[in-house]
């Protein structure tokens, strides 16, 4: 996966909301869905993109499945953010300098 797939899949408000809810623990998709104006088919599908963009896991329990939070499905994000760390704050800098200079 890549920082776009997971920009993709977290873009939807409802796929959002489904991450979010994970990040306090495992939960099934009738779970999951409570208080949401969706269907099973709905939320099955949401949960199926998160699952392909490596953000949420799967454990099955005979016929019971629970979703978690994969944390290192957030790891491209985190590269990508990592690439940047170093070339804002020269930027800022440089911003401010300028912003000061103009001051003057």
């Amino acid at each position: 996966m890549n920082e776009t797939d997971v920009f993709r899949a977290l873009a939807d408000p409802t796929r959002k909301t489904v991450f979010e809810r994970l990040l306090s623990g495992e939960k099934n998709a009738t779970e999951l869905r409570e208080g949401m104006t969706i269907s099973q088919p709905a939320i099955s599908q949401h949960i199926a993109v998160l699952r392909q963009a490596g953000l949420i896991t799967e454990t099955r329990v005979g016929r019971h499945i629970r979703y978690g939070v994969d944390p290192e499905g957030l790891r491209p994000v985190i590269d990508w953010l990592a690439k940047y760390r170093g070339f804002w704050p020269e930027r800022i800098d440089r911003l401010k300098t300028l912003l000061k200079e103009m001051d003057q």
